[in-house]
């Protein structure tokens, strides 16, 4: 199986309460392969980098099974760079700097071999770029995911509806979720959501786990609670690899996977934040990962 991953290669300058990380590796879809690469390959990544950017990075990708085909190199520009900080509760933050720099004018080409893609999952980029992917399937993917933002919804709200109506799956935060809906109820807000076309919809609550919504059936994972939490950068991005990753090694597309999937993005997901950039998702195990695995099942667990 195959997984094709769209987003950014990027930079960032992070501040927290625990720390500082200045132009360290980030982007949508590093997150996004680093995570899904322990349960697929390959991982088929369609994006846009400079000239500075680490050839080590580049190198450490394609050793996890990360294809680069699709990755576009622009010698004389820069890789996009974001800096933020974070407040105490890690759910605030303010935006401090952003240079598109080659995101400026992006336009994704998917190679010959993309083209025939069996999962795609279509990170926070503008619609329509996500329309341009889609546009250059040769076939229907047996699963097409997207995650998007308010920012968006403000500027683009045409062309990310026309994105909709073409995904199964739709990743976005709470208060995403609202402003998509116009409901304050999350409940009422995903029944709106599927009249738009995901067939599934997950809402991700940071600290306070994620819900999983297919018509009218609901689940709901819990965060699991971790001594340290030192940078939240990039866990949505890795909770949408570890989901999808999964869901390309089973095959299985049933409710039933689907919720297995939203435990092993949620696990991807905790490894993230324990450190700064990606450096937690590069030195996991397959060990690791399945004892965090059993350390969610036994959280959940109870007799009645």
């Amino acid at each position: 199986m195959s997984l094709v991953a769209v987003g950014t290669v990027a930079f960032d300058d992070i501040e927290t309460p625990f720390g500082r990380a200045e132009k360290v590796i980030g982007g949508a879809c590093t997150y996004i392969s680093l995570a899904a690469s322990y349960f697929v390959k390959p991982v088929q990544v369609v994006s846009v980098i400079g000239g500075d950017f680490p050839e080590d990075m580049l190198r450490h990708l394609e050793g996890r099974g990360v294809d680069l085909e699709g990755l576009q190199v622009r010698p004389d520009e820069k890789s996009f760079f974001w800096a933020g900080k974070y407040y105490r509760d890690l759910n605030t933050r303010d935006t401090l700097d952003t240079q598109l720099n080659v995101l400026a004018d992006f336009d994704p080409v998917l190679p010959e071999s993309y083209r025939n893609a069996e999962y795609l999952m279509l990170g926070n980029l503008t619609p329509q770029v996500q329309l341009r992917v889609l546009e250059q399937l040769k076939s229907r993917p047996k699963l097409v995911a997207m995650d998007t933002m308010n920012f968006w919804m403000d500027t683009a709200m045409s062309d990310l509806l026309k994105v909709l109506k073409k995904v199964d799956v739709l990743t976005i935060n709470d208060e995403e979720a609202r402003q998509l809906s116009g409901e304050h109820s999350l409940v009422k807000a995903a029944r709106l959501i599927h009249q738009m076309g995901p067939k599934f919809l997950v809402i991700k609550k940071g600290e306070h786990g994620a819900l999983l919504f297919h018509n009218d059936e609901l689940f709901y994972a819990p965060a699991l609670p971790l001594a340290e939490v030192t940078d939240p950068t990039g866990a949505g991005d890795t909770f949408a690899g570890g989901f999808m990753g999964w869901l390309a090694k089973s095959g299985d597309l049933s409710m039933a996977n689907m919720r297995r999937a939203v435990i092993y993005g949620s696990t991807m997901a905790s490894f993230c934040v324990e450190k700064f950039s990606v450096e937690r998702l590069q030195e996991l195990t397959p060990e690791m990962i399945h004892g965090r695995i059993q350390q969610f099942a036994d959280l959940v667990h109870f007799k009645m």
